[in-house]
């Protein structure tokens, strides 16, 4: 359904499943008393979303684009990893990954500009 909306119109449906995300993970972590439970996806889902907003429409970009984000989502370099350490709750679940989105979104925009693929 995203794909229907204008590029304003899916940032602001971003931002609004970002700040749904802080309150569900707030509570689910609380529910099961781990703040960063492994089946908690919504912080993944909604920036893996942000990264396709910024990826050239092919499957090989796709591919590209969820790598890279997984990448940084694990690695955690600077300042994903003190984020992921520092910041607790509901906003720190959400707020690695969106740093981890924006890591993989400067390196996409590099290689696309580079033409890489």
């Amino acid at each position: 359904m995203l794909h229907w909306l204008s590029g304003t119109a899916i940032l602001v449906a971003i931002l609004l499943m970002f700040v749904v995300g802080v309150w569900a993970c707030q509570c689910t972590g609380q529910a099961l008393g781990v703040a960063d439970y492994g089946g908690i996806v919504w912080d993944e889902i909604v920036a893996m979303l942000l990264v396709l907003c910024f990826t050239p429409p092919t499957l090989v970009w796709y591919v590209v684009a969820f790598l890279l984000f997984r990448l940084f989502d694990i690695w955690k370099p600077f300042p994903i990893g003190y984020a992921d350490r520092h910041i607790h709750g509901g906003f720190g679940v959400m707020f690695d990954d969106l740093l981890a989105a924006i890591y993989a979104i400067v390196c996409l925009l590099l290689l696309v500009q580079w033409g890489v693929i």
